[in-house]
């Protein structure tokens, strides 16, 4: 079981909003084997999933990145997509020019590099290849934006939803599922509590893990549009709890 918490006010207080903790059930008895609190964790699982399908999906001569978000998870996105591709730039859309100064201050880390502040999102998405919306962006009410328009997506982009993992939220325009082919961790989730939720009708969700496994293609063309709709999924989180211990020498 993964217990997931946002609290807006940590920022006050040095921490991050988001936090998780995983008790693992003994298999034989139902009880309480272990509990992990798992914050950092989750963020470099959550950045994982976005880099595999970065690496599956995206073209091959990718090297800039956009990141709409300013919080927490999106500085593990730009070092985790950073790994799989030759990133040289990465422009930063947030809601204030003051927090995307703060994250386009901060060092890169290894291979990653410094992130450089682009306060508008028109002019992120016109020039990168590969997008990585990490917001917690909602459709509070029905005239509520999305973070861009779809018009304003090339032909060849990537683009890697990771924000919108419960009903009522949404990052990008419906429009561009039109324009694209879809991706996500599981199909009958993204269409629940994804991003998917509000694609039409008729728009194919395939599985990555399909694409992993060679048993469903990903980028057909240079000019596909490719959307990873990531939810994330229990599997991912009990393989996390699981190889902790493992690396702490405990066995359940």
């Amino acid at each position: 079981m993964k217990i997931g918490s946002y609290w807006p006010g940590n920022a006050e207080h040095g921490l991050p909003r988001h936090h998780s903790t995983l008790l693992l059930l003994d298999q034989t008895i139902g009880r309480i084997a272990a509990v992990l609190e798992v914050g950092t964790a989750n963020a470099y699982r959550t950045a994982a999933a976005d880099a595999l399908a970065v690496d599956l999906l995206a073209r091959a001569d990718t090297t800039t990145l956009a990141v709409f978000g300013t919080g927490h998870q999106a500085a593990y996105e730009v070092r985790a997509v950073s790994r799989v591709r030759p990133i040289g730039e990465v422009l930063v859309v947030g809601r204030t020019a003051e927090r995307a100064g703060q994250m386009s201050a901060g060092p890169g880390r290894g291979r990653t590099p410094r992130p450089q502040l682009r306060s508008g999102a028109e002019e992120a998405c016109a020039r990168a290849d590969v997008i990585v919306t990490a917001t917690t962006a909602t459709t509070a009410t029905t005239d509520t934006p999305p973070l861009f328009e779809a018009s304003w997506v090339r032909p060849g982009t990537h683009i890697s939803c990771m924000g919108a993992d419960a009903p009522g939220k949404r990052e990008l325009p419906p429009e561009l599922f039109g324009r694209a082919r879809v991706f996500c961790d599981l199909p009958e989730q993204a269409r629940r509590m994804g991003e998917s939720r509000h694609a039409p009708a008729r728009t194919i969700l395939t599985p990555l893990g399909e694409v992993l496994t060679h048993r469903a293609t990903g980028r057909t063309a240079d000019s596909d549009i490719t959307v990873f709709d990531s939810s994330g999924i229990g599997m991912q989180d009990l393989y996390l709890g699981l190889a902790l211990l493992k690396k702490m020498d405990i066995s359940l």
